[in-house]
C-alpha cells in the first residue's frame, strides 16, 4: 500500500515541507530510503522497529521504500523518524483511515520505548504548515506550546507513538494545545530578575547608557575592573522598549531553530542578552557551520549583544563583525545553499584602560 505523510525541513529561520512517500508491499522484507537523506534520518528504521517492538505494534516483514521528496534537498536531523513511522504504520493498514494523516504536518524523534523526544524549529515549521493550509500540526508535547502561537492551526501535544495511532484510529482523545500569544506575551513582557533601577549612583554612565538604548546606539564602557560595567550592561535590556508582537515572533522562530527554548516554552518575551566569552570563534558569533546555525549575533535580534572585555576577542572575530552590524542581517553561504539569519542587535562592549 502507498500513503503519503508530511514533515518539514528548516533551512535559516524558514521552513520547507517534505513529502514523505511510503510503499509497503509484499514482495520481500527489505527497507530502502531515498531522498538525500542524511546518518541520523538513515537510522531512522532501527529506532522506529525498537519502537514498534517495545509497544506491541507489527512492523512489517515486508519490502518497505521510503522517498523523501523533493530529493534534491538534503535531509538532516532525527525529527523525521515519528513522520516516517506513521507512514509505515498507514501503509501496513494499522491506521484505518490513511488519507486523513495527509491533512497533518507530522515531527518527532522517536527512543527506543516508543517515546517522543523535542525538535528544533517548530515554530517556523508551525507557520509554514499555516500558510500552506494544513489543518494541523502533531509534535512532542514539549514543543506544542511554542507551535500553538501560530493561528488557525490546531496542534496536538504527543507523548508516545502509541498516541499517533490511537489519534487517527480515533480510539485515542488528544487536547488540542492552545495558545493565546497576546496575553501570554501580555503578561510576561513586565517579569525582570533584574532592573536598571537596582544601580546605586553612576549617574554619569546611567545617563549615557540611557541615551544609547533611547536611539538604539551601540555604546563601550572603559573602567577598572569592579567598576560595574558588567552589571550596568546586564541590565540595559530592562530599559529597552518593550518588545512589540512581531519582534517576538522573530526574535523565537531564531531561539526555536538554534534549540535554545526551553520545554513548554512560549514566546521569547524579553530582549535577549547574549554575552559570548572572549576565546568565541567567528563562526560561533556570526553563525555558519557544515548544517549552518544561527550565531550568537543572531540569537542577539532585537536585543544586546555584550562583548566584555573587547581587546581579548580575536581579530578575525571583530571583523566579521563589521558587515552583519551594518546590514542587521548575515548571509551564510555554501556550496549547495545559501541562508539568511536577521542581526539587528544593540552593540555593548567594555574594556579596562
Amino acid at each position: 500500500m502507498f500513503v503519503k505523510t508530511f514533515g518539514s525541513a528548516v533551512y535559516g529561520v524558514n521552513a520547507y515541507t517534505i513529502t514523505i512517500e511510503v510503499n509497503v508491499s509484499g514482495d520481500g522484507a527489505s527497507y530502502s530510503l531515498v531522498g538525500l537523506p542524511d546518518n541520523a534520518v538513515k537510522e531512522s528504521w532501527l529506532r522506529i522497529h525498537t519502537a514498534f517492538k517495545n509497544n506491541g505494534l507489527n512492523a512489517p516483514r515486508k519490502k518497505i521504500v521510503v522517498n523523501m521528496a523533493p530529493a534534491d534537498i538534503r535531509k538532516e536531523g532525527s525529527a523525521y523518524d515519528l513522520t516516517i513511522a506513521t507512514g509505515i504504520l498507514a501503509a501496513s493498514e494499522q491506521i484505518f483511515e490513511p488519507e486523513e494523516i495527509s491533512k497533518y504536518i507530522i515531527m518527532g524523534e522517536l527512543s527506543l520505548d516508543g517515546s517522543i523526544l523535542p525538535i528544533k524549529g517548530a515554530l517556523p515549521i508551525a507557520i509554514q504548515a499555516q500558510k500552506e493550509g494544513f489543518k494541523g500540526f502533531i509534535l512532542p508535547l514539549q514543543n506544542a506550546k511554542e507551535a500553538a502561537i501560530v493561528k488557525d492551526l490546531e496542534v496536538y501535544g504527543v507523548e508516545k507513538i502509541t498516541d499517533v495511532l490511537g489519534f487517527f484510529n480515533g480510539t485515542l482523545q488528544i487536547d488540542q494545545v492552545k495558545a493565546d500569544p497576546r496575553t501570554d506575551f501580555a503578561n510576561a513582557i513586565s517579569e525582570f530578575d533584574i532592573d536598571f533601577s537596582d544601580v546605586q549612583g553612576q549617574e554619569n554612565i546611567k545617563r549615557a547608557m540611557e541615551i544609547a538604548a533611547a536611539g538604539g546606539h551601540n555604546i563601550i564602557l572603559i573602567g577598572p575592573p569592579g567598576a560595574g560595567k558588567t552589571m550596568l550592561a546586564k541590565r540595559l535590556p530592562t530599559i529597552l522598549p518593550p518588545m512589540t508582537l512581531h519582534e517576538a515572533l522573530e526574535t523565537t522562530k531564531i531561539h526555536s531553530v538554534a534549540g535554545k527554548l526551553s520545554d513548554n516554552a512560549g514566546l521569547v518575551a524579553h530582549r535577549p542578552f547574549r554575552s559570548p566569552h572572549h576565546t568565541i570563534s567567528d563562526v560561533a558569533l556570526v553563525g555558519g557551520g557544515t548544517n549552518p546555525q544561527p550565531g550568537e549575533i543572531s540569537l542577539a535580534h532585537n536585543g544586546v549583544l555584550f562583548l566584555d572585555e573587547l581587546p581579548e576577542f580575536k581579530r578575525t572575530v571583530l571583523e566579521v563583525m563589521r558587515q552583519p552590524l551594518e546590514d542587521r542581517k548575515v548571509n551564510i553561504s555554501r556550496a549547495k545553499l545559501s541562508v539568511d539569519y536577521p542581526a539587528s542587535f544593540m552593540l555593548v562592549a567594555s574594556m579596562n584602560p
